[in-house]
């Protein structure tokens, strides 16, 4: 491997890491479904280094991906036996602010929430913020295209990325988009955002900032069951009403997050909760509030907190926001799904996910970004038991599938991956898989930077990955 001495020439041998105990914390990214040890991990410090190091890969004919905070729940930033990862960890500055523009301009390892912290001064804010957003990093948010509570309002990350500086497969430079509107004719910036690291790396990105809002009200609403809170987010649609965010928690979401240190004090009697923002100037919030409460009133809430001071909302949030790594006390593993469907079939899907759950006899929780239709079922399992580890897979393919069944999709913002790439041919036709296969080719014809991710793969390339390999001996 010729290639080591010149990647460490680039970087510094401390930030070329090949040793086995350093690889280990790559071989997986927060889906832990799917693991493979790469050859070595690289640690650019700045945007020449990244394009030296691809270009080297390039010649040598190895494969890489790039990588940020590894929080990514398919997959997607794995890379086959003897390929390297590119760790974009270290680019994470903060290039410029113009507030007149509401514009930011920042390198792919800037953590999400570190962006809407920077601008505050300025009253403005970046909206989309996932769940990981304290340690998630912008260029794996454009990878995923991720969304967050506030999608349901502001839009995913491709809402608010004008321009991309990208480096291509084989080290050539471009940028894509319009810094001003995004919008560059053929829209390269659009297919960069959720194209999975496929296409290109990011090294810089501009993003569009908003107003940070006059007014904001938060409510806590306790339901009996899930599919009264879904009833209710049904109902909040209809109207019309513009929330920032519906967020639904069940029982088994809400128990865990108070057994934890997260715990923000939501009511565990409550079958499930629902968290309701509405955010504008005042006469706004007003008027939607009091048509967000005969909602809850129609569909059987059980109670209702307000977050009346900015720390009671941020501790309503924090019980939200940390769910996740709460339910990590269930199980050694877990397994966090991403299926979509229109708001109106909520109900019942999350019937069938209890269904599926009782079936395969998995521990499920359940937290979603209701507004828009986006579930999130947690099965909790242990990779150690062959017969989990397979249930678990089982039982989220059926899930999918009645995702797709009910005029939903297999993926709403963790990505296709290596995870759902089977089901691709359930959602898509032969002519539409082909072209994305065109795209893929045309951009990356060696198939070397992430090879085929969010694509079919062929049986060569999906053995190099191993499913449900957690070795409980070592």
């Amino acid at each position: 491997m010729k290639w080591l001495p010149q990647l460490s020439k680039i970087v510094g041998k401390e930030h070329l890491l090949t040793s086995a105990a350093d690889l280990l914390a790559y071989e997986s990214d927060a889906l832990s479904l799917f693991r493979c040890e790469p050859a070595a991990v690289v640690l650019p410090n700045n945007q020449q280094q990244v394009v030296d190091c691809v270009k080297i890969l390039s010649a040598a004919n190895v494969c890489f991906t790039a990588r940020g905070a590894g929080t990514g729940l398919s997959a997607g930033a794995l890379v086959p036996k003897g390929g390297v990862i590119i760790g974009l960890n270290r680019l994470n500055n903060i290039l410029k602010v113009d507030a007149a523009s509401r514009l930011a301009v920042v390198e792919p390892g800037v953590v999400n929430a570190r962006v809407s912290q920077h601008v505050a001064q300025y009253g403005l804010r970046y909206a989309p913020d996932p769940a990981s957003q304290s340690v998630c990093t912008i260029g794996g948010n454009v990878a995923e295209n991720a969304g967050g509570p506030m999608c349901f309002r502001h839009g995913s990350t491709t809402n608010h990325v004008r321009q991309v500086k990208v480096v291509l497969a084989d080290g050539s430079v471009e940028t894509w988009g319009h810094p001003a509107h995004g919008n560059d004719g053929i829209d390269l910036r659009g297919l960069f955002c959720g194209s999975e690291g496929s296409l290109a790396i990011a090294l810089e990105i501009h993003l569009n900032l908003t107003p940070l809002p006059e007014a904001v009200r938060t409510s806590l609403v306790s339901f009996e069951s899930i599919e009264n809170a879904c009833d209710c987010v049904s109902a909040i649609v209809e109207e019309g009403i513009e929330a920032a965010a519906l967020e639904v928690m069940d029982q088994q979401a809400i128990h865990a997050v108070e057994d934890s240190l997260y715990r923000s004090g939501m009511p565990r009697d409550a079958g499930a909760i629902l968290i309701v923002e509405i955010e504008g100037d005042s006469d706004y919030v007003k008027s939607q509030q009091t048509l967000a409460e005969e909602c809850f009133s129609r569909t059987g809430a059980l109670s209702l907190k307000m977050a009346v001071t900015p720390a009671q909302r941020a501790l309503l949030w924090k019980g939200r926001k940390n769910a996740g790594g709460a339910l990590g006390q269930l199980a050694p593993d877990s397994y966090v799904m991403d299926g979509v469907v229109p708001p109106s079939k909520l109900s019942e899907i999350m019937r069938f996910v209890d269904e599926v759950a009782q079936r395969y006899e998995l521990p499920c929780a359940n937290l979603f970004h209701a507004g828009d239709g986006n579930i999130h079922p947690h099965f909790a399992y242990d990779g150690g038991d062959a017969l989990q580890s397979k249930n678990v897979e089982d039982a989220g393919c059926e899930i999918l599938q009645r995702c797709l069944d009910i005029g939903g999709s297999i993926t709403g913002e963790h990505g296709v991956g290596l995870e759902k790439q089977h089901l691709l041919a359930a959602q898509y036709g032969v002519e539409e898989i082909n072209i994305m296969l065109r795209i893929s080719n045309g951009f990356n014809p060696q198939q070397l930077l992430n090879p085929n991710r969010g694509l079919p793969l062929g049986g060569g390339c999906a053995e190099a990955f191993h499913r449900h390999s957690r070795d409980v001996s070592r």
